[in-house]
């Protein structure tokens, strides 16, 4: 128990892309498959899976901090709900206890994109069975079934305008990311360096530039995601 809660690398390294990796996000996309699958019956019980999952979003993010606290890791630096998925992770709690076609839109769409990508290549040093492996892709994929979920379930429509919403609010978190990095001399979003472990950012370019290559594929994502809903899945969904 003790080094499953430790903050020793050691014994518990994360390998990217090995069989662990690849486990969750297998999770991830069963777990989706089965939210439209069973859209029907999760709309029967819709109060009880929407208190469920923010229950788990919460407690695991809570667990987070408390785990780096009680040993003296918990830093300004980093702790701050200032990197994409931890906004999007308070955003899908409002959304699981408000039902607001609002955040839904700025959610969907930088919840999707970021969680998704911090499956893909996590920034993340413990692996299995260490506790922070379990917190780290059970909260990035809560974050992509919450917005499943009021896609399938609560049949919310991702627009346009919703593309745009999103893309306001990702530069106007990275201006609160920019300021609190230069304060505590943090990494928030990324913006004063790029990730220690492997990511997409590798293949754009140096800093700053980097930062702007970052803008557009964002960009590029939240159309992409708006495509595959109005072409595909709502489409799905509907019949």
């Amino acid at each position: 128990m003790h080094n499953f809660f430790g903050h020793e690398y050691d014994p518990f390294p994360f390998l990217p892309y090995s069989l662990y990796h690849f486990f969750m996000i297998f999770v991830l996309i069963i777990g989706s498959v089965l939210i439209f699958y069973f859209r029907d019956f999760l709309r029967k019980h819709d109060k009880t899976a929407r208190i469920i999952m923010f229950v788990s979003l919460f407690l695991f993010e809570a667990l987070y901090h408390i785990w780096l606290y009680k040993d003296g890791y918990w830093d300004i630096s980093f702790t701050l709900p200032l990197q994409l998925c931890s906004l999007s992770l308070i955003l899908c709690l409002l959304l699981l206890f408000t039902q607001s076609k609002l955040i839904f839109q700025i959610v969907f769409f930088i919840g999707i994109s970021g969680a998704f990508m911090a499956i893909l290549t996590p920034e993340l040093f413990l692996g299995f069975p260490h506790f922070r492996y379990f917190q780290f892709f059970i909260t990035h994929i809560l974050i992509i079934w919450t917005c499943l979920y009021f896609l399938f379930i609560h049949q919310l429509a991702p627009t346009r305008r919703g593309v745009l919403y999103s893309f306001l609010f990702l530069n106007l978190s990275a201006i609160c990311a920019y300021i609190a990095n230069k304060i505590t001399n943090g990494n928030y979003m990324f913006l004063a360096s790029k990730p220690t472990n492997g990511s997409l950012l590798d293949y754009f370019g140096p800093f700053p530039f980097y930062i702007f290559a970052l803008e557009v594929s964002a960009l590029i994502m939240f159309f992409l995601l708006f495509l595959i809903c109005d072409k595909v899945l709502m489409k799905l969904i509907q019949k």
